[in-house]
């Protein structure tokens, strides 16, 4: 990371700062697991990404200049972007893409405080490397007291590139699904059986952050010989809450309080597994388990605590436990919309994701922009196109979404620009009884304020119910699982397009990428006015709905 300059200016009687930061985005080549030598995309002709650091009210200029041969774009995992629905940066909804060779400047006002990430999203340019972590400090005294912090990014690497994965994945004269790819494991951006020792001081206290930056796998992280207090979901205070280990789901976060031991007579090791529960196992290939150091003394020994999951009182986090920190209630819904995820066969000959059995399929017209440009036709659904998946929201609604998940598959399902109250899990309502394994699963809900987050597991036949309020924006919906979102599990809030219309300015330096690029910058989905979608493709329409065991091991 280059910082160029940390200015600071007096806001109200509170120092912020302006931290500026500059990105050069370009192909490097690179062997990050140890093993393969592969081209991926780095910045300023590094991988990993340093992380970058501010400060709750600060404001954080990212500089991108795109040196790649294909448009880029960059979206602030997390950040509730009010007023700037236009900085969200995923290519096609809120913005073009940054034209190769071009410089944009993302501007994002800090409003918020905890662990986040920022990331590619164009042409799943985050699977090939472009992620870096995001902390945002708090500016007082943080609610929990702690005397050092350690960072843990997790992400799975693979020896291809993601296109040449989406290529086959998509490719209707390959067989569905297609072999399995067995990712690496990196902790820091390096291979997580070398990364940096945490170091502990006997009695004092420590904040670990956790982030999974990862394309297709989870990893469980745990700390044998140590107890862990969650304080953090996404971005979000919650009441301490003790586990053994936690399962982070791709583009999930999470901060733990770790309290050291009051003697450094042992050393001990902690346990990151990188998995996923649709691929089978398989020797040396998955589930892959790396340890670093907790160090307390050189030269003390390690503990050997044993296999720690194979206690029957070992606890797993189950997100739906926790508190929020500021016992905001739950939200009474005004509105309720059941949105279901799954797979299909289409008549284009490939399997592919869906949302109620529309796969989605970025428009010819950014939607945020079709939102600003087409009046009072923008309350209608219809004029983002016919697979954009749009749902049109009013600022203020509370709404109750149920999630769906029909299939052998989890979900980790992000939502931009907002978080979320989890109100409830439970066993999905399907056409299609479950394998037996599934068929005995009960009704999880919230006991009092409910935990919110922007990322949630969906798990495999069941639902999960969430509430939020409709704001002023266009926030992307999709599966964080980016084999996912290449196939077309993902849908749009356009909340409030008529009061977008009035209140937002879009920097001409954004239209102007777009006209580079032969990309409509008003009209509808197609470009054009009304209802006309002449230049769209049409919808593809589905020939076959898999049962319930349909294998989707991809």
């Amino acid at each position: 990371m280059h910082i160029s300059s940390v200015l600071y200016t007096c806001v109200s009687g509170i120092l912020a700062a302006r931290v500026v930061v500059d990105w050069n985005i370009g192909y490097i080549s690179v062997n990050r697991d140890g093993y393969n030598l592969r081209r991926a995309i780095g910045v300023n002709g590094m991988l990993p990404i340093p992380p970058i650091e501010a400060t709750i009210g600060d404001t954080l200029e990212l500089n991108v200049y795109n040196g790649l041969d294909k448009s880029t774009s960059l979206h602030a995992h997390g950040l509730f972007q009010t007023n700037t629905t236009h900085m969200d940066g995923p290519a096609m909804i809120n913005q073009c893409g940054i034209p190769p060779g071009e410089s944009f400047t993302y501007t994002y006002y800090l409003e918020q405080t905890g662990t986040f990430w920022i990331h590619g999203h164009d042409k799943h340019e985050i699977s090939d490397g472009l992620r870096g972590a995001l902390v945002i400090h708090d500016r007082e005294q943080p609610p929990f007291e702690y005397e050092g912090e350690y960072l843990l990014t997790f992400e799975d690497w693979f020896r291809e590139e993601f296109a040449e994965r989406e290529m086959i994945t998509l490719d209707p004269n390959q067989p569905f699904p297609p072999p399995h790819g067995y990712a690496f494991g990196l902790i820091n951006g390096v291979n997580g059986n070398i990364t940096q020792t945490m170091q502990f001081e006997k009695g004092k206290s420590y904040r670990i952050r956790l982030v999974n930056m990862g394309d297709l796998n989870w990893f469980q992280f745990s700390l044998p010989g140590h107890s862990m207090e969650v304080i953090e979901i996404d971005g979000e205070y919650t009441k301490p809450h003790v586990v053994d280990g936690i399962d982070i789901a791709p583009a999930q976060r999470y901060s733990v309080l770790v309290h050291a031991h009051n003697t450094d007579e042992f050393n001990y090791r902690f346990n990151a597994t990188i998995h996923a529960e649709f691929i089978p196992p398989k020797q040396g290939l998955t589930p892959r388990v790396y340890t670093g150091h907790i160090v307390y003394k050189h030269g003390a020994p390690f503990k050997d605590v044993g296999n720690p999951y194979a206690s029957s009182g070992f606890k797993w986090l189950d997100d739906i436990e926790l508190h929020a920190l500021d016992e905001q209630p739950a939200l009474e819904p005004t509105r309720q919309i059941y949105l279901d995820l799954g797979n299909n066969l289409y008549n284009t000959g490939q399997r592919l994701d869906h949302i109620n059995n529309s796969t989605f399929k970025a428009p010819k017209t950014p939607i945020l922009y079709t939102a600003l440009s087409m009046g009072e036709l923008a309350m209608d659904p219809q004029v983002y196109g016919p697979q954009s998946n749009a749902i049109v929201l009013q600022q203020g609604e509370v709404v109750e979404v149920v999630l769906n998940s029909f299939n052998a598959m989890p979900h980790p399902i992000h939502i931009h620009s907002r978080n979320f109250q989890i109100i409830e899990y439970g066993p999905a309502d399907s056409l299609f009884a479950p394998p037996p394994e599934f068929q005995n699963m009960t009704v999880r809900s919230y006991t009092s304020a409910p935990p919110r987050r922007d990322t949630i597991t969906v798990p495999s036949f069941s639902y999960a119910k969430i509430r939020f309020t409709g704001k002023v924006a266009v926030s992307l919906m999709h599966c964080h699982l980016s084999i996912h979102m290449a196939m077309g599990m993902a849908a749009v809030f356009v909340e409030s397009p008529d009061m977008l219309q009035e209140t937002l300015d879009v920097p001409e330096k954004m239209f102007e990428m777009c006209r580079k690029q032969g990309i409509p910058t008003c009209g509808n989905a197609a470009g054009n006015q009304g209802l006309d979608f002449t230049g769209l493709p049409n919808p593809p329409s589905v020939v076959e709905r898999p049962n319930a065991g349909f294998p989707q091991n991809h």
